[in-house]
């Protein structure tokens, strides 16, 4: 089982993705809420996933699109600072990403199966790291971070977008 992260393993700005993750097994964490997640999203209809709660928001399509990029971005963090990598990786301007990628024209179906491959490319990822790997720290978006804490703020990451849709775009 893997570790939580200290607080000294990631920049202050991911403390609150970090906080929203349950203690437990961080592995069996990122399968069971991508299962979650797909099945809340699974819910819209393809006009119901172009909403936004507001004109300058993220569709639906986008913020799903948004939590792709996140997770192929994360895990490329994460595999090169588990294989010691000691250049500083960079930052994204996430609003520029999403912009960019036209997520609204894309199937939900098809977003959603990208989630969930993306998703099981993380795990088999983070099930090859030994514990050494996940101990290692690098530099990434400007500050100091571990590979385990990068698992962990995945998940949070996740989970803080699942909030978002529920209570701005469910009303729930």
């Amino acid at each position: 089982m893997i570790d939580r992260p200290q607080p000294d393993e990631y920049s202050e700005d991911y403390t609150s993705y970090v906080k929203l993750v349950p203690e437990g097994d961080i592995v069996t964490i990122l399968k069971e809420q991508i299962k979650d997640t797909v099945s809340l999203l699974s819910s819209f209809s393809e006009a119901e996933s172009e909403y936004r709660y507001a004109p300058d928001k993220w569709s639906i399509k986008e913020m799903i699109g948004h939590m792709i990029d996140n997770e192929r971005i994360m895990g490329y963090r994460l595999l090169c600072i588990a294989r010691g990598e000691t250049a500083s990786l960079p930052s994204y301007h996430d609003e520029e990403y999403v912009r960019e990628a036209d997520f609204d024209s894309q199937t939900l179906k098809d977003l959603l199966d990208h989630l969930t491959s993306i998703r099981q490319s993380t795990v088999y990822l983070v099930n090859s790291l030994s514990e050494e790997a996940l101990k290692r720290r690098g530099a990434a978006n400007h500050s100091e971070i571990t590979a385990r804490a990068i698992v962990t703020i995945l998940a949070g990451h996740e989970i803080h977008h699942c909030n978002i849709l529920k209570e701005r775009y469910l009303n729930v």
